[in-house]
């Protein structure tokens, strides 16, 4: 006996998962995560007053502090990671560290405060990360066209805008998969046209 294991260990992949604060985030990973999710929830207390923008949100009674995390596996071969960033502006120098080595970034949205995640889509093309912009459906929000929400954002051509129901696995399975189509068309691209089709 050789002490050999013929299992194949999958290759981890990083996904980030960002977006303002109560955009759906947690819900997101965990509609898809195979593992319990780890999700560290927070109370919010009366110190975040004033400080953290809660427009929208008053009901919330638990933000996430410092990540979420969930994993799924594709195949065999390949698992991913996903970590989701608190939505908070005054953690916004966590998503340095969360987006060190990852593959792409799904940028959640809620149309009811869209100028939340302007941070995240700042952030994100700043870093030249390649990200898909997911527009998650709330119950009694208005529904705005993808265009609109693309123009809006001021959002390249080549970045994608897709519907998600945050709640729901097979929609955040396809946000997922659209990250990857996403991160194939940048790394397949030309060197310096980084991908870009406007």
């Amino acid at each position: 006996m050789s002490g050999r294991s013929d299992r194949i260990v999958p290759l981890a992949v990083k996904i980030v998962v960002s977006g303002g604060l109560g955009v759906g985030k947690t819900t997101f990973i965990g509609a898809i995560s195979e593992i319990e999710p780890l999700d560290a929830e927070a109370a919010i207390t009366q110190i975040s007053m004033g400080v953290d923008a809660r427009d929208g949100t008053e009901s919330r009674t638990t933000t996430t502090v410092p990540l979420d995390f969930g994993r799924i596996t594709l195949d065999p071969s390949i698992a991913l990671y996903l970590f989701g960033t608190p939505g908070q502006d005054r953690f916004s120098f966590l998503r340095d560290d969360l987006e060190e080595g990852a593959l792409g970034t799904v940028v959640l949205v809620d149309t009811r405060r869209i100028e939340e995640c302007f941070p995240a889509v700042d952030y994100f093309e700043t870093q030249g990360a390649p990200f898909v912009l997911a527009v998650n459906r709330f119950e009694g929000a208005d529904r705005f066209e993808l265009d609109e929400v693309r123009r809006v954002l001021g959002l390249r051509g080549d970045v994608p805008v897709l519907e998600c129901d945050a709640r729901d696995r097979g929609s955040v399975r396809d946000v997922l998969g659209a990250l990857l189509d996403r991160v194939i068309g940048v790394r397949a691209a030309p060197k310096g046209r980084g991908g870009v089709c406007v």
